[in-house]
């Protein structure tokens, strides 16, 4: 077998030959492809221009499977005693437009009774925005250590990061930082499964056209249950809010199946009408850290204020396409019952102040 620097040359000069001239790799070459950059077996700069040319080609849905299962195979699943357990994966690049308080539907989901987690990073390029990392280092000083997956296993919610999940991938950062655009490894990390439960449910996004294509395949072969892909607002898991939008939900190696999501197709007129209002309310404010806690935190206290439609929407959303609901509406009915007790507030609170000890 070829050295790792000779079988990455044999690569390049497949995918990186011009739009005419390249050819795509098989799913065997692509996984070890990426294999050899996360294990640095390969210089960075053979690493970086392997990433950016898997993009310009456009890579196929056998490449995509080979590079999620190089991922995946450096990602080693905790087994959390849940029977069924959600994850949610927005852009790792986070949100930069109108604030967006995913954050704090988490532990809103998880007093409705479903356990859930976020899986993040600090911001990637190329945006740069909000994540759940951010939030929680940043605003709330919590550090990355492994005590989160034991919170996660207390409290029924927590959130996780790639530094400890996968901490080949992080080391990419800088290469990432370098090379600008998007690489195939921002729509893969959001299918990675770090915590395994008996019923394992994720929801996750795509923006471009096409990819929730190569996302679905994946989610065949992955670990998941059920996997659910949609294109919410910015990119990130709030769906049917600002537009239409397309949802597609994947079960086992079962076809996915497409949901057209809005306002008035999941909720009642007058619900419909609010939420539609705090987005508006929402526009003009700038997305900035300090804001987006502000904000949500006084969600979680009251249940009063734009915030709190959002995160009543959201919860109500996704825990009607987990099957928690028949409807949305009774999701957003209960979830906004949960903030106006301030539970959700108490128990963040909670979480963050132990995961400091």
């Amino acid at each position: 077998m070829l050295d790792s620097e000779a079988r990455m040359k044999d690569y390049l000069q497949k995918i990186a030959a011009g739009p005419r001239l390249s050819k795509d790799l098989t799913e065997a070459e692509a996984e070890d492809a990426l294999n050899l950059i996360l294990d640095n077996q390969v210089s960075r700069v053979r690493a970086g221009v392997f990433l950016i040319a898997a993009r310009m080609k456009l890579e196929t849905i056998p490449e995509n499977i080979g590079y999620w299962r190089a991922l995946q195979t450096h990602v080693v699943p905790v087994s959390v005693d849940f029977d069924q357990l959600l994850q949610i994966a927005d852009p790792f690049d986070g949100f930069q437009r109108i604030p967006y308080f995913g954050f704090y539907a988490i532990p809103v989901i998880a007093q409705i009774g479903l356990p859930v987690y976020g899986h993040s990073a600090m911001p990637l390029p190329p945006k740069f925005g909000i994540t759940f990392e951010d939030i929680l280092q940043n605003q709330y000083k919590v550090g990355e250590g492994k005590q989160r997956l034991a919170l996660l296993k207390e409290y029924q919610f927590g959130y996780l990061s790639t530094s400890n999940t996968l901490p080949q991938l992080e080391s990419l950062r800088s290469l990432r930082t370098e090379i600008v655009k998007r690489p195939m490894l921002a729509t893969l990390e959001k299918i990675l499964m770090p915590v395994k439960a008996k019923k394992n449910i994720l929801i996750t996004t795509y923006f471009h056209r096409g990819y929730e294509a190569a996302l679905t395949e994946i989610g065949k072969l992955s670990q998941f249950n059920n996997v659910i892909i949609g294109n919410g607002m910015e990119g990130t898991t709030l769906f049917g809010i600002h537009k239409e939008a397309k949802v597609f939900i994947q079960k086992s190696t079962n076809a996915a199946k497409q949901k057209n999501l809005s306002l008035k197709a999941i909720y009642n007129e007058e619900t419909a009408k609010r939420i539609s209002k705090a987005h508006e309310e929402l526009k003009p404010i700038e997305s900035k850290l300090e804001t987006i806690v502000k904000l949500g935190e006084n969600a979680l206290k009251t249940g009063v204020g734009p915030a709190s439609l959002q995160i009543a929407s959201q919860a109500g959303t996704l825990t009607h396409l987990c099957g928690l609901f028949d409807t949305a509406q009774e999701g957003f009915n209960q979830a906004l019952t949960i903030l106006e007790s301030g539970k959700a507030y108490e128990s963040l609170m909670k979480w963050i102040a132990e995961s400091k000890t």
